[in-house]
């Protein structure tokens, strides 16, 4: 089974946060009431996510989990504009 990195500690810089996150768009989602869903696994390419995702299913067959390709992390971490050179 390959690593999946994403779950791994991330190094205190939020870009490297950022970038991290970017890495890993494939995920895998628990579909909860009231629209909201949970983010369970996250993956590097779809047929690592389908793979996680067909093992949870047997896992958890009452889940309603689906796999998604999840860009949103980026909007989490505010980058500050950059100062001006004198």
């Amino acid at each position: 089974m390959t690593q999946n990195g994403y779950q791994q500690g991330f190094p205190a810089n939020p870009r490297a946060i950022a970038y991290q996150k970017r890495l890993y768009p494939w995920a895998i989602a628990k579909l909860m009431p009231s629209m909201q869903r949970a983010i369970v696994g996250r993956f590097r390419s779809r047929s690592d996510a389908d793979g996680h995702l067909l093992c949870l299913r047997q896992l958890m067959p009452q889940a309603t989990l689906v796999v998604v390709f999840d860009l949103q992390p980026d909007l989490e971490v505010p980058i500050a504009a950059p100062t001006a050179i004198r």
